[in-house]
């Protein structure tokens, strides 16, 4: 068992965990934290930060579940609570956000993720999990889930009629589709890869689809987008993205890019563009999420797993082979031991 935080607000729980996507995130967070590659995990180390579950315990001051309760955990396990980013319900850029595994509590107990058969979390950091939501398909929304709906809502890109882009087809990408059709949006996929076209189309109903190779292609939409999503990690140029927008149009970058982007100034300035980052919401907005998600039967498009297969499932992750999200099957995998 994982020591909670604050004794007297544990919530345990167990059930599914899930883990990226195409290949462009998952290496990141799953695959670096495993093989150490950046060099700063400590051992041992337990991923999985989209988790969700049935609560088997609770704490002695805890309201907000009760035994039984379908339950989520995402990106957060705690935060100060007391500064001015945790007043405003944005706990997630709170100076001292504890992440869900790969960190430590303020006591200096680590922080262990979801690919185990318990959890144990402090109340406010879970997640209430709407009664028609399927556990697999809904998990993975806590962390791709926000991370895209997070930004549509902030940025004003939320409204009918809002001409949206999203580069990449891949977990955080197939996500964005889904929300930004729900809330009215025109959206075009842009992408480095043409054989995902009648995918966009046919399964996600994208409006349009660019390949964004082809120069054509991109001339043709100049100036056409209202914003333009991010979801690529790999490093690539912006500046073609840049000049899809109208005037006053939001470039949001949501994929951690290892080397700097090269920024150009012009296109800024010719058409007061804006180029922001957005990382996941806070507790609030994440709950209001997947409560909306749950409202337009927005899942993720998933690939569930017994916990035999996370090996295989890496070596996929690698070739970006899964559309779109591995989910572990945790409580199916102890049965079948």
């Amino acid at each position: 068992m994982v020591k909670a935080p604050e004794e007297e607000h544990p919530v345990k729980a167990f059930g599914w965990a899930a883990r990226d996507n195409s290949g462009i995130l998952s290496p990141f967070h799953f695959s670096r934290s495993v093989k150490n590659e950046t060099g700063k995990v400590t051992y041992p180390v337990l991923p999985g930060h989209e988790i969700a579950g049935v609560v088997t315990e609770v704490g002695s001051k805890v309201t907000k579940v009760k035994v039984g309760d379908k339950v989520g955990v995402g990106c957060m396990a705690g935060s100060c609570r007391s500064c001015e980013c945790c007043a405003n319900d944005l706990e997630n850029y709170c100076s001292k956000m504890i992440l869900t595994y790969r960190s430590k509590y303020f006591d200096g107990t680590p922080t262990y993720g979801g690919y185990s058969d318990i959890m144990v979390c402090d109340e406010h950091f879970i997640i209430r999990w709407p009664e028609n939501m399927p556990l697999d398909g809904g998990c993975p929304l806590l962390c791709a889930g926000i991370t895209t709906y997070s930004p549509l809502k902030y940025f004003g890109l939320d409204k009918p009629g809002t001409h949206l882009g999203v580069v990449g087809l891949g977990g955080l990408g197939h996500v964005a589709v889904k929300f930004a059709k729900a809330f009215g949006a025109k959206v075009t996929v842009i992408s480095t890869n043409p054989d995902k076209k009648e995918e966009a189309i046919k399964n996600l109903g994208v409006d349009s689809f660019l390949v964004s190779r082809d120069q054509d292609q991109m001339m043709a939409a100049a100036g056409t987008m209202d914003g333009i999503l991010d979801t690529v990690s790999a490093h690539h140029a912006v500046q073609p993205l840049l000049n899809l927008l109208k005037p006053n149009g939001k470039l949001i970058i949501l994929g951690v890019i290892p080397k700097p982007l090269e920024l150009p100034v012009f296109p800024l300035l010719s058409g007061r563009k804006t180029v922001a980052g957005s990382g996941i919401g806070g507790m609030k907005e994440t709950q209001e999420m997947l409560d909306f998600a749950a409202k337009h039967n927005i899942t993720a498009d998933v690939e569930v797993i017994p916990m035999g297969y996370i090996n295989q499932a890496m070596e996929r992750l690698e070739k970006a082979d899964v559309k779109y999200r591995f989910v572990i099957d945790v409580a199916g995998s102890l049965k079948d031991a």
